[in-house]
């Protein structure tokens, strides 16, 4: 166990190693407010931020993950925001950003760049290891917390409007020990002719 989280370690360290100095942001809402051009495209070039009414910010859980990698310097007026106090504040907005971090976080460790969904929930879009900026997400992957009930009619309608645009809707389970177990979604038929998701482990 120790030797796994040393590698998963290694992994945050790397993906976020070429972002030379710590980047500076003032937080705005739940969203982090970069001003800084040159910040702006080294995080750009990494998979970070969007432009929203022409600035640049960090979606919550991209602020978070920098946090958490000691990349980010966060204020709000003369205050400095640390990693704990950010959670609480996006808490007020979005009370599943606990599982949006948690899988976004993953996803990073694994080497996957992941911008936030369409809207189906704690949702990601995400791309093939080198294909960001050069081909479309091939997954939606969307989180799901371990107890936590879902209707299978939503689950169904979100798995067919996922497939219809061409992505591969992908379940993330997260476990009461925060790790993260991925499952793709099929499709099956059953006797009275109805379609319902079929899961399969897949590797991340």
């Amino acid at each position: 166990m120790m030797a796994r989280s040393i590698i998963l370690l290694n992994c945050l360290l790397e993906d976020v190693s070429d972002i030379e100095s710590k980047v500076e942001g003032v937080l705005v809402k739940d969203h982090t407010l970069i001003s800084d051009k040159n910040m702006q495209n080294g995080l750009e070039q990494k998979g970070f931020g969007e432009i929203i009414k022409k600035k640049f910010f960090l979606q919550p859980f991209e602020s978070l993950y920098l946090l958490y990698t000691d990349k980010l310097k966060l204020t709000r007026g003369n205050q400095q925001i640390n990693f704990d106090s950010m959670m609480q504040e996006c808490i007020k907005f979005d009370n599943d950003i606990l599982t949006k971090f948690l899988i976004y976080r993953d996803l990073r460790t694994k080497g996957y760049i992941a911008k936030d969904g369409f809207g189906f929930g704690s949702d990601f879009r995400v791309y093939e290891r080198g294909q960001f900026g050069e081909k479309a997400a091939k997954y939606v992957v969307f989180g799901l917390s371990e107890g936590k009930r879902e209707k299978m009619g939503l689950l169904q309608k979100q798995i067919e409007q996922i497939t219809k645009m061409g992505k591969e809707p992908v379940i993330a389970v997260i476990e009461r020990r925060g790790e993260v177990i991925y499952y793709k979604i099929s499709r099956i038929e059953f006797l009275e002719n109805k379609d319902q998701p079929a899961l399969s482990p897949i590797e991340f």
